[in-house]
């Protein structure tokens, strides 16, 4: 079974599965874990109809019926959810083994209902997961300097007309190209990399170059007022453009290109290594 950022069924199997480019997990085999039912089909059934008799909440609305393999070789429809849908689900079983799950969802929403009201704290939060994942002071101030950027960027493109999600991910690839000679999903292939996060496994030089195409990209925004996706799109070569010329000097003095297959760090547990 493939690895998963999800550890809360650590241990456990829970088949799993990947869906418009995110982990749906088997609902039964989490009801299973969770209550120790002899029949947890039977379970998930029951439990449906108690919810909605008390809230008028449809659970199966959140689930998604996937083809995941059974124990017999063979692949059949399952009903599956998300991580989000599996948090509701973990709330509306009432078993002893689902209260630190319960516990835990608690203490998360708490967390974030304080960075809301303080947001130092998600920095602060964000800084120490770097630290405990191995990463070094100078990369972290680096990559945290790189997410305001990003920031910024995004909520430029957001007030001049483009759409999450889509819209992002298209004017993100528009900068990367310019900059690196690659799309990011190219990047990522090109790192051996999934479902991780690109600009964590970036060495200096990489994060650099990225944060200059986007913060240069924002700029024009600002200084041309652009409006439209068309604009947008063309701003954003010309911020990549300057990124990439500059990274194209650089790799003339080095001898070397700076876009790398390598990663930053290591898979988790072992030592940080640079490309």
């Amino acid at each position: 079974m493939e690895n998963t950022k999800i550890a809360l069924f650590k241990g456990k199997q829970v088949r799993k599965i990947i869906h418009e480019d995110e982990w749906w997990l088997s609902v039964i085999d989490v009801v299973s874990i969770l209550t120790d039912s002899d029949n947890p089909r039977d379970y998930w059934y029951k439990m449906k109809v108690r919810v909605k008799n008390e809230d008028g909440t449809e659970l199966s609305t959140i689930c998604r019926q996937l083809k995941l393999v059974s124990t017999d070789g063979k692949k059949y429809e399952t009903d599956c959810a998300n991580t989000e849908g599996i948090f509701r689900l973990i709330q509306s079983i009432p078993s002893p083994k689902a209260e630190p799950f319960k516990r835990w969802l608690a203490k998360v929403g708490y967390e974030r209902v304080q960075e809301i009201e303080n947001p130092e704290l998600a920095a602060k939060r964000t800084r120490m997961i770097y630290k405990l994942k191995g990463y070094p002071d100078d990369w972290i101030e680096k990559r945290m300097r790189g997410i305001t950027i990003r920031q910024e960027l995004t909520d430029e493109w957001d007030n001049r007309g483009a759409e999450k999600d889509r819209d992002y991910e298209i004017l993100t690839a528009e900068i990367s190209k310019a900059s690196f000679g690659v799309t990011p999903s190219e990047y990522k292939n090109l790192k051996g990399l999934k479902r991780e996060n690109l600009r964590d496994h970036m060495d200096d030089f990489e994060l650099i170059f990225t944060m200059l195409g986007e913060r240069s990209t924002t700029e024009i925004h600002r200084t041309e007022d652009s409006k439209g996706m068309e604009k947008l799109k063309d701003d954003a070569k010309a911020g990549g453009d300057i990124a990439g010329n500059a990274r194209k000097e650089l790799e003339k003095k080095l001898g070397r290109t700076v876009v790398s297959k390598n990663n930053y760090l290591k898979k988790p547990g072992s030592e940080k290594r640079l490309p």
